[in-house]
């Protein structure tokens, strides 16, 4: 099938969800997965198993907070961790070795607090409940389920300029619930500003590694973003583009994050789809970023000659 007579709308949907719904594998994936192993216990026979390490007599578990840019892939990357660790995995239905939470809107500490227990399943509770009680029953739920690691993500949300006292608060709350009995495993995410509040804490900053996602690098990952465009258009049934250097204007609008590069390429096969071309071209890519970005064909990085000038940072590119 090579032209819009044969691929309806749905068959285009379909190939683009399907696209979408893979999960790629990298370097990033290892080294998470590495600092996350390094957190829980193993039995005699070297197998990782689902209780965290305490590092205290008190009984202190450790964390990691996970920094990157917006549309680096960091949720994805964590999401899939969790999902696939062999030591995560619900023995039963009455169990949930991890439980995630996206920081709600408002961004509160009893906000957070009560979407915790809506994860966990527990039933709804009355907004006046005080924050104490709240984070309470967030205890006694995690040990109910067996919950080993908590993950947070976009954190940064929870910590508002100058507002020292409640950030104290959030640290606060987290450290409680990384010691004594049934202590879990913190796994916070979020953009740099993140381990710039949380490492202001001598406390807080010993009790978790930080991760910081490299910057995606034509040297380093050129490669590895070409053989994806392949397989990406193989699976579209689309011929391949001309590479010259498509890759590294990729890298550069994508403003050097992974998850913006896999997000761009994926917008551009959905164009030349609709399009019914039977090959992905760069003007693919410019059409797809402009629809994104908005901006002038000469601020166009697909474009214009002089691409690796064009300044993502400024107005009209924010």
């Amino acid at each position: 099938m090579t032209t819009t007579e044969q691929k309806s709308l749905h068959d285009i949907r379909t190939i683009i969800e399907g696209l979408r719904s893979r999960y790629l594998k990298t370097e990033r994936d290892q080294l998470f997965r590495a600092h996350l192993d390094r957190l829980l216990k193993c039995d005699a026979n070297g197998n990782l198993i689902p209780e965290p390490v305490v590092y205290t007599s008190t009984g202190d578990t450790h964390g990691i907070v996970l920094v990157d840019g917006a549309g680096g892939g960091k949720t994805s990357l964590v999401r899939h961790a969790l999902r696939t660790h062999p030591a995560l995995q619900a023995a039963s239905a009455e169990t949930k070795p991890w439980i995630s939470v996206r920081v709600p809107s408002p961004a509160t500490l009893k906000s957070l607090g009560l979407e915790v227990l809506r994860r966990s399943g527990y039933p709804k509770i009355s907004e006046s409940r005080e924050r104490w009680s709240v984070w309470n029953l967030v205890r006694q739920r995690l040990q109910e389920l067996g919950t080993v690691v908590l993950w947070i993500d976009e954190a940064h949300d929870l910590f508002k300029p100058g507002a020292s006292r409640e950030t104290r608060d959030i640290l606060d709350t987290f450290k409680i619930l990384m010691q004594d009995e049934g202590a879990v495993i913190i796994v916070l995410s979020g953009i740099e500003t993140l381990w710039q509040i949380t490492s202001a804490d001598e406390q807080v900053k010993r009790r978790f590694s930080k991760i910081g996602l490299p910057a995606v690098n034509a040297t380093k990952d050129g490669a590895l973003l070409w053989r994806l465009i392949e397989h990406f258009c193989a699976s579209a049934e689309l011929s391949v583009p001309a590479r010259a250097d498509l890759v590294e204007r990729l890298i550069h609008a994508s403003r050097a994050r992974f998850g913006r590069c896999i997000e761009q390429l994926i917008h551009a096969i959905e164009v030349a789809l609709l399009q019914g071309a039977e090959t992905l071209d760069i003007q693919h890519f410019a059409e797809a970023w402009a629809m994104q970005e908005g901006c002038a064909p000469g601020e166009n990085v697909f474009l214009s000659p002089r691409w690796s000038r064009i300044d993502l940072g400024a107005p009209s590119h924010v």
